[in-house]
C-alpha cells in the first residue's frame, strides 16, 4: 500500500458509519445558517430602514461581501477536510471578498471629501460590531467543526481557521442586516477584524477539534 492509499484508508476509518461527508457538510451549513439566523433576531434583529436601505448601493454591497466570503471560505473549508485536499486551487477565490472590499474602499476614497473618511471608518456601531459578529458566528463554528472532526483534514489548525472564516461569512451576513454603517471603510476595519477573531478561534480549536 502507497503513502496515498494508506491516507485514504485512514480518512475512512476516521469517518462515522452512515454519515456521508457531504450529507455531514450540508447538515452543518444548514445548521449554521439555522442556529446564526436564531441568535441574530433574537439579540438583534434588522435595522428600523430596513426597507429603505435596501434601496442602496451601500446597503446591499455588504451583502455581497460576507456572502461571498461566506461561500469561498466554506468550499475552501470543505476541501480542506480531506487530507489530499489541493487548497491551492481555492486560493484565487478566497481572494474575491477581500478584493470587493478593496475595490469598495478606494471607490469611497474617490468619491468621498477626505474629511469624512475617518467618520466613515469609525462608524456608531463598532463595538456592537465587534461583540456580535463573533457571537452570532459562534455556533456555525462550532458545527464546521464538528464536521472537519468527522472528515480528516490534514491540517487542522488551517481547517479551522476556515471554518471561523465562513462562519464569520455567515455572522456578518446577519449583522448586515441591523449595521446602519453602509460604509466599505467600516466594512473593511471592523467586519474584518470581527471575522479575523472568528478565524483564530477556529484555529486555535481546530487543533484539538479536527485533528485524527
Amino acid at each position: 500500500m502507497d503513502t496515498n492509499d494508506l491516507i485514504k484508508a485512514l480518512a475512512a476509518d476516521n469517518r462515522r458509519p452512515g454519515l456521508s461527508m457531504n450529507a455531514a457538510w450540508k447538515g452543518a451549513a444548514a445548521g449554521a445558517i439555522l442556529l446564526a439566523g436564531a441568535v441574530f433576531f433574537a439579540m438583534l434583529g434588522p435595522r428600523p430602514d430596513f426597507a429603505t436601505a435596501v434601496e442602496t448601493v451601500r446597503f446591499l454591497f455588504k451583502f455581497v461581501v460576507t456572502i461571498a466570503l461566506a461561500l469561498t471560505a466554506f468550499a475552501a473549508m470543505r476541501v480542506a477536510s480531506w487530507p489530499e485536499g489541493e487548497l491551492r486551487r481555492l486560493l484565487p477565490y478566497l481572494c474575491i471578498a477581500p478584493l470587493l472590499v478593496l475595490a469598495g474602499v478606494i471607490l469611497e476614497l474617490i468619491v468621498l471629501p477626505s474629511g469624512t473618511w475617518e467618520a466613515r471608518l469609525i462608524g456608531t456601531n463598532s463595538v456592537l460590531c465587534l461583540t456580535f459578529i463573533p457571537l452570532i458566528g459562534l455556533s456555525p463554528l462550532g458545527l464546521f467543526l464538528l464536521a472537519l472532526r468527522h472528515g480528516a483534514p490534514s491540517r487542522p489548525a488551517l481547517s479551522g481557521a476556515l471554518a471561523g472564516l465562513a462562519a464569520g461569512g455567515i455572522a456578518a451576513t446577519f449583522y448586515a442586516a441591523h449595521c446602519p454603517d453602509d460604509s466599505p471603510l467600516f466594512i473593511a476595519t471592523w467586519y474584518t477584524i470581527a471575522i479575523l477573531g472568528l478565524s483564530l478561534i477556529g484555529s486555535v480549536a481546530g487543533r484539538w477539534v479536527a485533528r485524527w
